[in-house]
């Protein structure tokens, strides 16, 4: 006798055997680059002299959310501020609201481009990045907002999906930030509009990054969600 589970569902649907899986969605490429820059050509000298290259062509838009992959020490920074100024790109960060409490670093991190982030505001910290993209696209003003989505530089599970939350809400694309210590260079050419299917899509970006190493490569968390609900 059947179970009265199957008796409820009724006979299994027939599977045909030239049927086609669905095919799932996955992050698209951006080509065109209709925004171009002028960066500062000693901040590109001095990159050189220390040994690395910049590999850089232009933004797909206005607004965007720049993705910096890995962040393994504490030279990621400035060697993340010299690109800035050598591409010109006046990008947008968010910190810790500690750090802003200092009154000379605080000021300089917001000339940088820093913004503190409030964890405790209602709509939470991702909220706030959300509302101000969402602003900045309405208004037409130039927003690139760069994080790492490790959040730290020791190794962790994966990476945290707030940056996936506010491309895809606010419908800018991502763009990838390849740091290789190995090969001493910086690159900033891969943009991406993103699916809502979050799973492919960091498996897409695993295998754009595959092969970046960071100052300390084992400190490098996999291309992975951390979890659906880390900002």
């Amino acid at each position: 006798m059947r179970s009265s589970i199957e008796a409820q569902a009724g006979p299994a649907p027939e599977v045909r055997p030239d049927a086609q899986p669905v095919a799932q969605p996955v992050a698209q490429p951006v080509v065109e680059r209709p925004v171009t820059l002028h960066g500062s050509a000693f901040a590109a000298w001095l990159l050189g002299r220390l040994g690395w290259r910049l590999q850089f062509d232009g933004l797909p838009g206005p607004q965007g959310v720049a993705v910096v992959y890995p962040h393994t020490s504490n030279w990621d920074f400035p060697l993340l501020v010299l690109a800035k100024w050598a591409v010109g790109v006046p990008v947008t960060f968010w910190g810790k609201a500690s750090l802003f409490a200092w009154p000379v670093f605080g000021r300089w991190l917001r000339w940088l481009g820093g913004r503190p982030v409030l964890r405790h505001t209602p709509q939470g910290a991702v909220g706030q990045m959300i509302v101000d993209m969402n602003e900045s696209v309405a208004q037409g003003r130039f927003m690139w907002l760069a994080l790492s989505p490790e959040g730290t530089r020791r190794l962790t599970d994966g990476w945290r999906t707030g940056f996936y939350r506010v491309a895809h809400a606010c419908r800018v694309p991502v763009g990838l930030v390849a740091l290789d210590f190995g090969a001493r260079r910086v690159v900033f050419d891969s943009f991406w509009r993103v699916s809502g299917n979050l799973e492919a899509d960091l498996g897409l970006f695993a295998q754009r990054l595959a092969g970046t190493r960071g100052w300390r490569p084992e400190w490098a968390a996999p291309v992975r969600a951390l979890s659906r609900l880390e900002p």
